[in-house]
């Protein structure tokens, strides 16, 4: 089996973690918007989760509604600093050292477009699920951000990879059945985001650790890149002189198999015929 690029920085990642560690807690204005939407779908799930595994420790009012529905919370998180002050095991998602079917969910509210080997990530944590356990997450998806990816590439811009590459609806719901997930689900949220300038931009995008975390890093904006930037992200403005900005959140959802679980119908086991379910009546 090859060994997957490192298009991602592990170091770079836990250094932006730390650093989300340090901010107020309403900084990250997504955390609650995932967190919240996660929730809501879990409460749809008529069972029970004694044990679960929550990837992140930034988001404390996660693990504390997770722990109010009578889970067993064990985190795990990026961040050494930040992972000390919450109690968390310190580790990435594709390298996460725990028994194997300890868990009942796994809850990962952010971060799977920036692992660097996502197939085996999830391989790794659907064997850390129970049989019939469920994997539950959510992050930044294909089709985010158009109009700052539309400012870094102006004139006088050096071209260098800046931005993550984004994982599209089509392909998760494929990376879940590649790595023996049953029953998958996956969907997108829209979010608009209107911003007065670039740079509020990149401070939101910081506090959600959305910052880049490529390597080789790239080299530094200079201060006339930076202004180009901005003035090409300001030229995209609606009539009030706000941006319009974009986040596609891609839901995702895959049990572990279980043989009690409902199975597709046999091709070609259907006793009508699509033909007929179509024609015309009367």
């Amino acid at each position: 089996m090859s060994t997957p690029a490192m298009l991602f920085s592990p170091a770079r990642h836990a250094a932006q973690r730390d650093r989300m560690g340090r901010l107020p807690a309403d900084a990250n204005f997504l955390a609650p918007i995932i967190a919240d939407t996660l929730l809501d779908r879990l409460a749809m799930v008529t069972r029970e989760f004694e044990r679960v595994l929550l990837i992140g420790a930034h988001d404390a009012s996660l693990a504390g509604a997770l722990r109010a529905r009578g889970s067993t919370v064990t985190i795990v998180e990026a961040g050494p600093k930040l992972a000390a002050a919450s109690g968390a095991i310190v580790g990435e998602a594709d390298a996460i050292d725990l028994p194997f079917a300890s868990f009942d969910l796994i809850v990962w509210p952010g971060g799977l477009d920036a692992v660097n080997d996502v197939p085996g990530a999830l391989v790794r944590l659907r064997a850390l699920l129970a049989p019939d356990g469920l994997l539950l997450g959510a992050f930044v998806g294909d089709g985010s951000l158009p109009r700052q990816r539309r400012a870094v590439m102006s004139d006088g811009v050096r071209p260098i990879a800046r931005l993550h590459p984004q994982i599209d609806l089509a392909a998760m719901g494929n990376l879940l059945q590649r790595t023996g997930f049953t029953l998958p689900v996956v969907d997108v949220d829209a979010l608009t985001v209107r911003y007065g300038d670039w740079f509020a931009l990149v401070r939101d995008l910081r506090a959600a650790g959305l910052s880049s975390r490529l390597t080789p890093t790239p080299a530094p904006l200079t201060r006339e890149e930076a202004a180009r930037i901005a003035a090409a992200f300001a030229a995209q403005a609606d009539p009030d002189g706000r941006v319009a900005e974009y986040f596609r959140i891609i839901h995702f959802s895959g049990w572990a198999p279980h043989p009690d679980q409902p199975k597709p119908a046999r091709r070609g086991s259907a006793a009508a015929s699509l033909a007929d379910a179509l024609k015309p009546q009367g």
